[in-house]
């Protein structure tokens, strides 16, 4: 129960709502290992999408796997973006889902396709990222936002979630008392899924 319904429906509302990804196209997911993107990717292969997936360890690309990414790209070994532009032959995938901020938001410009979608819906590591204009008018992405999601949109996503069609990935559950630990591992990058107190 607590790890379902915040990450769900972030993840519904960008890539079903705002994005309105649809079967055949190809998205990336950024930060795989957290608990919106982990959803995401869940979201994604339920659409009929081609998923990769960004992630940072054999054991998180592993479990990506495992929750139907279909490509798995690792950012400690090389340029995500440019790994996308190579492996989609230079077109570039349809979605990219942004949550990192400042550290991708300029690979996520040059990922995406020309006339494709960059939903974003936070900036873990910063607020600015930069930019650079010739993209945008060359490539003429739409950049749209999103945030947590409608009535609607949780009844919707959740009733997948009751039926089993997707599923909460925990990676741990900690007692309140170590709270700090939590914040720990997540700074740390060493979760995959939701950590719950």
């Amino acid at each position: 129960a607590a790890a379902s319904p915040l990450v769900f429906v972030t993840a519904w509302r960008a890539l079903m709502t705002q994005a309105q990804l649809r079967a055949g196209e190809t998205i990336l997911i950024l930060g795989a290992s957290g608990g919106v993107a982990s959803a995401a990717i869940q979201i994604a292969r339920l659409a009929g999408a081609y998923v990769y997936a960004v992630t940072s360890t054999p054991e998180k690309a592993e479990a990506a796997r495992a929750l139907g990414a279909d490509e798995i790209i690792d950012r400690t070994t090389s340029d995500f973006s440019r790994e996308i532009w190579q492996r989609t032959r230079k077109r570039g995938v349809d979605v990219v889902l942004e949550n990192t901020g400042a550290a991708t938001w300029k690979g996520s410009l040059r990922a995406v396709r020309k006339g494709g979608r960059i939903v974003t819906y936070g900036a873990t590591t910063g607020p600015m990222g930069e930019t650079d204009i010739r993209i945008i008018f060359w490539k003429q992405p739409f950049i749209i936002g999103s945030t947590m999601g409608s009535q609607a949109e949780f009844n919707t996503v959740m009733r997948l979630v009751f039926q089993g069609r997707l599923k909460p990935v925990v990676d741990r559950v900690l007692p309140l008392k170590e709270i700090q630990a939590g914040h720990r591992l997540l700074e740390e990058g060493q979760q995959f899924g939701k950590i719950v107190l």
